[in-house]
C-alpha cells in the first residue's frame, strides 16, 4: 500500500567534503541549482549568502518547494534539505548529484513524508475529497 503524501523531504548530512567547494558561494550556488534541474525541478529564484570567515547558506525555491544548504567547509560538512512536492520531481536525483559534487565521502540521510493525506483530511476542518499537490498553482 502506498501511503498517499504530498511532499518528500529527504534530511541530508555530507561529511568530509572538499572544503574549498563548501567555502565557494558561486560554486554551491550553481551546484544546488543544477541539483534542482537534474531532479526535474523547476527554478523560481535562488539566494545565496557568503559568511566571513567561511561558510555558505543557500535556498533554490523550486515550483514544488525548496532545496536547502548550510555549510561548515571548516569541518568539511554540509547540512542540506530537499523539499520537494508531486511526482515530477525526484529528490534522490538531487541528492546524488550533490554527493558528487561536494565529494562526500560519507552521507547519512532522513526521509520524512510531508503532508499526508489522510492527517490533512483527519485534521481539516473542512469536507476534504481530494487532496494533492498542484503543481501548476500560480502566485497570487
Amino acid at each position: 500500500m502506498k501511503i498517499e503524501q504530498l511532499g518528500r523531504h529527504i534530511l541530508a548530512e555530507f561529511y568530509n567534503c572538499d572544503k574549498d567547494i563548501l567555502n565557494d558561494h558561486k560554486l554551491i550556488e550553481k551546484y544546488m541549482n543544477e541539483a534542482a534541474i537534474e531532479a526535474n525541478a523547476t527554478i523560481v529564484k535562488s539566494v545565496f549568502h557568503m559568511f566571513n570567515p567561511w561558510g555558505v547558506s543557500g535556498v533554490v525555491v523550486i515550483q514544488e518547494s525548496h532545496l536547502t544548504i548550510h555549510t561548515w567547509p571548516e569541518y568539511g560538512y554540509a547540512a542540506v534539505d530537499l523539499f520537494t512536492c508531486g511526482d515530477d520531481v525526484d529528490p534522490w536525483v538531487a541528492f546524488k548529484y550533490l554527493k558528487e559534487k561536494l565529494e562526500a565521502d560519507k552521507t547519512e540521510t532522513l526521509e520524512v513524508p510531508r503532508g499526508l493525506v489522510d492527517k490533512i483530511k483527519h485534521f481539516s476542518d473542512e469536507e476534504l475529497t481530494d487532496v494533492k499537490f498542484k503543481p501548476d498553482a500560480k502566485d497570487e
